[in-house]
């Protein structure tokens, strides 16, 4: 019995059907491994074929569904390479793919995320108003008097078990990495060996594609942002290869993201680079700016081992220099390495006045005694940590980028980290290229 045909795809514009242009195959790569298919080809004279059944099989009439493409991209997180993360898929799910198509497919996801990182619209799915804190008590305080700078309430959860609206809180932080790029000589010199070798087979090869301009040095600078609540159940990170103009701009866009305006207090807490300090002042980002406690004490040891070597006096006047910090304020601190500057000559005098000037400048960012009574920390750990684990994938021996495709691979790792990773692919068409 014959097959009943399927109705002819309609006409166009100028009221002209179609032509069947016969049978082709087509294969779509999923995480069930690859699938073929025969479809019809048709065509009108003066213009291009069509097959109308791929639109219904699929959208995007691309060839990697949305389960490949975010299996890809959770395996290459914490893979070394591309050319790993294509034998680690094919060995765990049977899908031969190369790395080449590895890396573009995760490069593609990763400038996808930025897109949206950049416009400032991404549905974090939290508010300034779900980052409630739990007002210290006076036997809290002084139970965690002795532990280190700002661990006191690094352990504490917020809490709000009555259900009505409390304090709110949110720390902001912002940090610069270095990334490793290649260099425009370095590009240079791979495209002429790859051009050597094809001359050497002698068989005649598709043209290499023009080549994007490398970088005019090793590293660029990269920049990390972050906001996140007392406990981080809350956070988001995101980041740019851009200066720090565009750095404030994407601030602001954190911002507006979480409705930060609307916590009752809003801290940074930086590692003392002016651009930071600028841009958050600049933008009116936050309430109050901290300079983070670990990053003033090592530049205390800093004066202590160019003072002291090895001795363990230096440990004891590190010690003494730090309590009094902490207990009478930075003036305290600051007129007491005044008066040491004045019984000591050379090498011990500069390292003293090299000290002097870091704290002088940042005066009027140091508050630790006010904030550690406050229950507010004063170290930036949550930042620095996000700069470690937002690199962790563009770093390591040998390994080179682009700048765009770094930013795009550390804001595929930032999605993550934000907690955002599924609500990201919930909202992916289900196959593109």
């Amino acid at each position: 019995m014959r097959r009943k045909p399927l109705f002819p795809p309609p006409k166009n514009a100028a009221g002209i059907r179609p032509r069947h242009k016969g049978r082709q195959l087509r294969s779509v790569l999923t995480e069930n491994g690859r699938v073929r298919l025969q479809r019809i080809r048709w065509a009108i004279t003066g213009e291009s074929c069509t097959t109308p059944i791929d639109a219904m099989l699929d959208r995007a009439e691309k060839s990697f569904t949305r389960g490949v493409r975010e299996m890809l991209c959770r395996l290459n997180q914490s893979s070394s390479s591309f050319l790993k993360t294509a034998k680690n898929i094919g060995r765990l799910a049977s899908i031969d793919i190369s790395g080449e198509s590895v890396r573009k497919l995760v490069e593609s996801e990763g400038r996808a995320v930025t897109k949206e990182f950049a416009k400032g619209r991404f549905d974090v799915g939290w508010s300034a108003a779900d980052c409630v804190v739990e007002e210290p008590t006076a036997a809290a305080t002084s139970s965690t008097s002795a532990m280190l700078p700002g661990s006191e309430v690094a352990s504490a959860k917020p809490a709000n078990p009555s259900g009505k609206p409390g304090k709110t809180r949110i720390y902001v932080g912002c940090d610069g990495v270095k990334v490793p790029v290649v260099t425009d000589v370095e590009k240079r010199r791979r495209r002429k060996t790859i051009k050597d070798k094809r001359r050497r087979s002698g068989r005649k090869c598709r043209p290499l594609p023009a080549m994007r301009p490398g970088a005019d040095q090793q590293y660029k600078e990269a920049r990390i942002v972050t906001a996140y609540d007392e406990s981080q159940t809350h956070r988001l990170v995101m980041s740019t290869r851009g200066n720090s103009e565009t750095t404030g701009r994407m601030l602001c866009k954190l911002g507006t993201m979480i409705e930060l305006k609307q916590a009752t207090e809003t801290i940074a807490n930086i590692d003392g680079a002016p651009w930071i300090r600028n841009q958050l002042e600049f933008h009116h980002i936050v309430q109050e700016i901290n300079l983070d406690y670990y990053h003033l004490k090592d530049n205390a040891q800093k004066a202590r081992r160019e003072m002291f070597g090895s001795d363990e006096a230096g440990a004891a006047w590190l010690e003494k220099l730090m309590s009094v910090l902490m207990e009478e304020g930075v003036d305290a601190m600051l007129a007491e390495l005044v008066e040491q500057r004045k019984s000591v000559r050379g090498r011990r005098r500069k390292a003293l006045q090299q000290l002097l000037g870091y704290i002088s400048e940042r005066r009027e960012i140091i508050r630790y005694r006010e904030l550690r009574e406050r229950g507010i920390q004063i170290g930036s750990g949550p930042t620095e940590a996000q700069c470690k684990t937002t690199t962790q994938r563009i770093k390591g021996r040998g390994r080179r980028w682009d700048f765009e495709n770094a930013e795009s691979m550390m804001n595929l790792a930032a999605l993550d980290a934000s907690n955002l990773w599924e609500k990201h692919w919930e909202n992916t068409p289900n196959i593109v290229a």
